[in-house]
C-alpha cells in the first residue's frame, strides 16, 4: 500500500496528539499509521475509503480547532495567537477592576467571574464536552474541577486567578513551541515551490515534480538549485552550507554535478537536471528531516507511557486526600473545605505538560542542530544510543585516509617497470576502486594507451583483486592471496604502502606500490575520541605493515587488517556480543553490511548517495571526519539537556505535590509546577539547537 499523509494545522498539544495517534491506530480503515508532532504530519496506509472521514471525525471530537487537510501550507497562527493576547488582557483587565477599594462586594465576585469566564470558556467547554464523551483525564477537565472547586469553597480571587494563570502560561508556551518548530524546521523550507526551466526558447514555471531528466533550468544569482544538475558552461560558485554545513564556497567545473539545495553564488547559470526530484539530494534529506522524530527513543516512549499512567494517579490521589480526612473527622465540613483545597492543588499539578512538550522537542532540537552542520541523525532513538557509544570501529580507505591514491613506486621482478605498471593497468581497467583508478591515470599519464579489446573474461574476486584475459593469457592483479591461490609465489619483501601485486602467464612479475594520506582532521579526531574514552579500531583489508603504519600514525587504539567484507562483519559482531554500544564509520559504498549490523552505522561523505542514507543510521554529508566528534557531542548533550528535564519537572511535580499534602503550597505554587515548569523545559530544550565543533 502507498502512504498517504494528511497535515493538521493548528496542532500544538502534545497531549491531544498523542491522544488523537492513539485513536488513529484503533481504526480498522487505517494501518501503520505514525503521527509527527513537530510536523503536524500523519501518515499512514489507506485500507478503506473512509479512512479520511474517520480521522476527521476523531480530530473533531479531541481538538475541534485542528483543521485536517491534505496539503502543506501556511501554519503561523498568528490570527490565532493575537485573539488569545487581546482575550487575556481583557481578562487582566476586568480581574484587575474587582481590586477598586469603593467598589460593593457582589460587583467585585461579578468581575471575578467574568474575568474567568473570559480567559477560560474554551477550557470549560472542552472539559464538559469531554466528560460527555467519557474522556475526562485531560488538562481542560482537571484545571475546571481545580477552579471550580475553588469557588465553591470561597476562593473566588484564586479561582480566577489561577485560570488566568494558566492560560497565561500556556499561552507562552504555545507560542515558544511555534518558535522552536519554525527554527527547527526552518531545513524543509529549502523545498523549492517553483523551478524557472527553459523549454523552446522560453522560461517557464514549473512545480519542482513536473521537471524532467534533460530539462534545462535556469538560475540567478542567490537563487537556490531545485533539483541535482550538471552545470552548462563556465565554471561557477555555490554555497553548499545547506547540504555540507560548510559556509565555504565551492566552484564547480563545466558539466559538474551540482545538488540540489545549493545556492548560486555567480550570476545567472544554466543547469541540466539529471534527477527526478523525488530522488533528488535535498528531497532526500527532506524526508530525513520530516522523519526523524517518528523514531522515538527508549527516554521518549517511557515518557508517553508515564504521561497516561502519571494523571490518573495523582487525580486518585487528590480524591483520597480529600475524602479520607473528610470521613475520619466524622463529616467535619471544615476538614472537607481544608482538605479539599489539598487535593486541587494536585488536580493542577497532574497534568504532564512538562515532560510530553520538552522530552520530544529536546531530541527534535538535537536533530535539527546537527543537520545545520551537514550531520543527518535518523530519529531520536540513534541520539540516545550514540550518546552511550563507548566503541567506534572505522573504515580505513576513504573514511581515516582520502581514497586518493599516487602511485609511489613499481617493483619489476620478472619484467621491466614499464611492462609491470602496463600489465597492472590492463588488469584495473574495468574497475572502479580508487586504486584501479589511480593506476590507470599514472600509466595514461607516463603516455600509455588502452584498447579494451585486448581485455576479456574479467572477474572481479571480492577482497581479492581482478582476474582475466590478455593476449591469450592468465593476468592477474590484487594482493598477494589472490596470486597465492592462483598458484604463484611473491616474493617475501614488505612494504608499508598498498600493494598491487601483479601476475601474467603463471609467473609473478612485479608490484605496484600506492599511497594513501591521512585525512585532515583525521588525527585530532581519534586523539578527542581517546579523551573521551572511546576506544578506536581500525578494521582495513589492507595488509599488516600497512594497516600497521596508517594506525600508529593515527594514533587509533586497535586494528585489524586482510579483512575481507565479511570479515569486518565477524568481527564487528564479536565487539557487539560485549554490551558496549558499537558505531561503525565507513564510506555508505562497500561498507553497508557493517553499517547496517552495527549500534549505529555513521556514512562519512554521502552526499547524494542512497545507500548510505538508506543504511546508516547517522550521516555526515561531507567528507570531513572530524564530525564524528560533533555527532557525539550533540547526542550527549541532547540526552543531558532530555534527562535534566525530567528531573526537573518531577522533582517540582513531586515537591509542590507533598508540600500542598502538607498544607505548605497554594494555587500559585501548582501552577508554576504545571504551566512555569512546562515553559522552562520548552527553552532548555532549545538549547540542543546550539552545537559546538
Amino acid at each position: 500500500m502507498e502512504k498517504t499523509t494528511l497535515y493538521f494545522k493548528g496542532l500544538d498539544c502534545p497531549n491531544c496528539t498523542e491522544k488523537i495517534a492513539d485513536r488513529i491506530k484503533k481504526l480498522s480503515s487505517v494501518k501503520n499509521s505514525e503521527l509527527n508532532f513537530m510536523t503536524k504530519k500523519l501518515t499512514y496506509e489507506e485500507v478503506s475509503k473512509s479512512a479520511i472521514s474517520d480521522i476527521k471525525n476523531i480530530v473533531k471530537e479531541i481538538e475541534p480547532d485542528v483543521k485536517v487537510v491534505e496539503a502543506a501550507g501556511s501554519d503561523s497562527g498568528e490570527e490565532t495567537t493575537l485573539f488569545d493576547f487581546i482575550r487575556l488582557i481583557a481578562a487582566l483587565l476586568i480581574f484587575a477592576a474587582s481590586f477598586i477599594p469603593k467598589i460593593s462586594l457582589s460587583v467585585s465576585i461579578i468581575l471575578i467571574v467574568l474575568a474567568y469566564a473570559v480567559s477560560g470558556y474554551d477550557v470549560v467547554i472542552n472539559c464538559i464536552r469531554n466528560t460527555i464523551k467519557l474522556r475526562p483525564f485531560d488538562e481542560c477537565f482537571l484545571m475546571t474541577v481545580a477552579t471550580a472547586g475553588a469557588f465553591a469553597l470561597g476562593d473566588y480571587r484564586e479561582a480566577a486567578a489561577v485560570m488566568i494563570f494558566y492560560q497565561i502560561g500556556e499561552f507562552f508556551q504555545s507560542y515558544a513551541v511555534k518558535r522552536s518548530r519554525k527554527s527547527i524546521t526552518s531545513l524543509l523550507e529549502l523545498r523549492p515551490d517553483k523551478v524557472s526551466v527553459k523549454r523552446d526558447g522560453e522560461i517557464i514555471s514549473l512545480a519542482p515534480e513536473q521537471v524532467k531528466i534533460s530539462d534545462v533550468v535556469v538560475l540567478k544569482a542567490g537563487e537556490r538549485v531545485p533539483l541535482d544538475c550538471k552545470l552548462l558552461g563556465t565554471d561557477a560558485d555555490f554555497d553548499m552550507s545547506a547540504l555540507t554545513g560548510e559556509s565555504v564556497p565551492v566552484s564547480v567545473g563545466e558539466n559538474s554535478e551540482v545538488l540540489s539545495g545549493s545556492i548560486s553564488l555567480s550570476k545567472t547559470v544554466e543547469l541540466e537536471v539529471i534527477r527526478p526530484f523525488s530522488e533528488s539530494a535535498m528531497s532526500k534529506i527532506l524526508d530525513m528531516v520530516e522523519n526523524a522524530s517518528a523514531k522515538k527513543a527508549k527516554t521518549e516512549r517511557f515518557i508517553t507511557k508515564f504521561a497516561k499512567i502519571y494523571t490518573p494517579v495523582v487525580v486518585i490521589c487528590a480524591l483520597m486526600l480529600v475524602f479520607i480526612p473528610y470521613l475520619a473527622s466524622g463529616f467535619s465540613f471544615d476538614a472537607f473545605k481544608n482538605w479539599g483545597y489539598r487535593s486541587l492543588l494536585f488536580l493542577v499539578v497532574s497534568c504532564p505538560c512538562a515532560l510530553v512538550v520538552s522530552v520530544p522537542l529536546g531530541f527534535f532540537a538535537g536533530i535539527g542542530g546537527a543537520s545545520r552542520k551537514g550531520i543527518l541523525i535518523k530519529g531520536a532513538n540513534n541520539i540516545e544510543i550514540m550518546s552511550n557509544v563507548r566503541r567506534i570501529a572505522f573504515d580505513k580507505t576513504g573514511t581515516l585516509t582520502s581514497g586518493k591514491f599516487k602511485v609511489s613506486s613499481i617493483a619489476g621482478i620478472n619484467a621491466d617497470e614499464k611492462d609491470v605498471l602496463k600489465y597492472c593497468a590492463y588488469a584495473e581497467l574495468n574497475s572502479n576502486h580508487p586504486i584501479a583508478k589511480s593506476i590507470v591515470d599514472e600509466y595514461i599519464g607516463r603516455g600509455g594507451t588502452l584498447d579494451e579489446s585486448l581485455v576479456s573474461h574479467v572477474t572481479e574476486i571480492s577482497g581479492r583483486g581482478v582476474k582475466e584475459m590478455f593476449g591469450g593469457k592468465t593476468l592477474l592483479a590484487g594482493n598477494r592471496r589472490l596470486l597465492s591461490e592462483n598458484g604463484i609465489d611473491t616474493d617475501d619483501k614488505e612494504s608499508a604502502n598498498t600493494c598491487v601485486y601483479v601476475g601474467y602467464d603463471g609467473k609473478f612479475i612485479g608490484r605496484v606500490a600506492l599511497e594513501d594520506d591521512i585525512k585532515q582532521n583525521a588525527r585530532s579526531m581519534i586523539s578527542r575520541l581517546n579523551d573521551m574514552g572511546v576506544e578506536t579500531v581500525m578494521l582495513t583489508g589492507d595488509r599488516e605493515l600497512a594497516a600497521s603504519s596508517v594506525a600508529k600514525r593515527l594514533g587509533v587504539a586497535k586494528y585489524r587488517s586482510e579483512l575481507l567484507p565479511e570479515g569486518k562483519v565477524e568481527y564487528i559482531e564479536q565487539m557487539l556480543k560485549t554490551k558496549e554500544v558499537t558505531a561503525f564509520a565507513g564510506d555508505g559504498i562497500n561498507d553497508a553490511p557493517v553499517l547496517a549490523r552495527a549500534d549505529i552505522g555513521i556514512s562519512m561523505g554521502a552526499l547524494g548517495s542512497d545507500i548510505a542514507i538508506e543504511t546508516a543510521d547517522a550521516v555526515i554529508m561531507n567528507d570531513d571526519v572530524g564530525k564524528i566528534t560533533t555527532l557525539i557531542n550533540v547526542c550527549k548533550k541532547t540526552m543531558r539537556i532530555v534527562k535534566a528535564n525530567i528531573v526537573f519537572a518531577i522533582f517540582i511535580k513531586i515537591l509542590v505535590l507533598i508540600l500542598g499534602a502538607l498544607g505548605y503550597a497554594n494555587m500559585w505554587a501548582a501552577v508554576f509546577a504545571d504551566v512555569g515548569v512546562a515553559l522552562m523545559c520548552v527553552l532548555n530544550s532549545l538549547r540542543a539547537l546550539s552545537i559546538r565543533e
